[in-house]
């Protein structure tokens, strides 16, 4: 066991990222189950379907789950209340201040986990008391850090700064990436695109298809004026592209963004003109798996490549 592994009480320190349109009960126990920790996302629910994925996922696994929360969502009170009043035990917080709703959660019995993309706000949020942090890198899918740091610099510099235990996210798909990370200092890591191509994932079997597919320098980061996200290059993309050549203000990339498009590309299967936000790390996804199979795959591979590197002789 390791500081992650004994934080949530789980087998592997592999935490399934809380993705909208992605991650819900299915995946979120399927990973648990097989475990690793799953966490359902949050962001793209309305307050009472959260509840009907946690009431399901606590019928679908006696393993530890938690709920990942964006905390610029609309209706963050009533999601909070219904964590609690759920009972579930685990939080991942991200997209706000940990200050806000930390101590909240922490009253309640909950542990707390919130994502960075910096030792800056890392610090912030060991400061603000929750139990880890995830830091994630500029290869991760949708919503990113504005720096553009990426993962290999980013986790030694904020395990060097932070006593508290760090999960690696961003570029980590298979085993040998999980061992890089803790090399680094992770304590643990979290993968968001391995899991969106898995059978139990949320996301429509378009978008699983076209991650597969996707090969080297097939995303890249995007709308930084307003929230930087990494996404596919398809033709929303390139509209993106297009519109940038013309020096846009705010308001005509919020127009050309529109509403809904993260659901109309992972959740409808639209691939020509929905938002689909995958990591660099799509290149090394080569087929749709179940939870489980990614889980004992990457624990194959990591293992694996402990050997080898014991073995070499420098």
């Amino acid at each position: 066991m390791n500081t992650i592994t004994k934080l949530f009480n789980i087998k592997y320190p592999i935490i399934q990222a809380g993705m909208i349109w992605v991650s819900g009960h299915k995946l979120a126990s399927a990973v648990s189950n097989a475990g690793g920790l799953g966490l359902i996302g949050a962001g793209s629910m309305y307050p009472e379907v959260l509840r009907e994925h946690i009431q399901k996922c606590k019928k679908e696994t006696s393993k530890p789950f938690g709920v990942n929360v964006p905390m610029l969502y609309p209706n963050i009170e009533e999601i909070m209340k219904i964590i609690v009043e759920e009972g579930v035990k685990i939080v991942f917080t991200s997209a706000g201040n940990p200050k806000t709703w930390t101590p909240y959660l922490k009253e309640n019995g909950i542990t707390v986990v919130h994502v960075v993309s910096s030792t800056l706000f890392a610090l912030k949020a060991q400061n603000a008391g929750v139990d880890a942090i995830v830091a994630e890198g500029f290869e991760a899918g949708g919503h990113n850090g504005r720096d553009e740091t990426t993962t290999f610099t980013l986790i030694p510099m904020v395990k060097e700064q932070i006593k508290i235990p760090v999960i690696a996210a961003g570029g980590i798909a298979n085993g040998r990436g999980m061992l890089a990370a803790m090399v680094l200092g992770a304590d643990g890591v979290q993968v968001g695109s391995r899991f969106a191509a898995s059978i139990e994932s949320s996301a429509h079997d378009n978008f699983k298809k076209t991650i597969i597919e996707t090969k080297e320098g097939g995303t890249q980061l995007t709308l930084k004026e307003l929230a930087p996200v990494r996404l596919i290059k398809n033709k929303f993309f390139q509209d993106l592209q297009n519109l940038y050549e013309k020096c846009p203000t705010k308001d005509e990339l919020v127009t050309l963004l529109g509403r809904a498009r993260a659901k109309r590309g992972m959740f409808e299967g639209d691939l020509v003109e929905g938002e689909l936000e995958i990591g660099q790390i799509a290149g090394l996804i080569y087929e749709i798996k179940s939870a489980e199979g990614i889980i004992l795959e990457m624990m194959e591979d990591y293992n694996a490549a402990r050997k080898e590197i014991v073995a070499l002789d420098f």
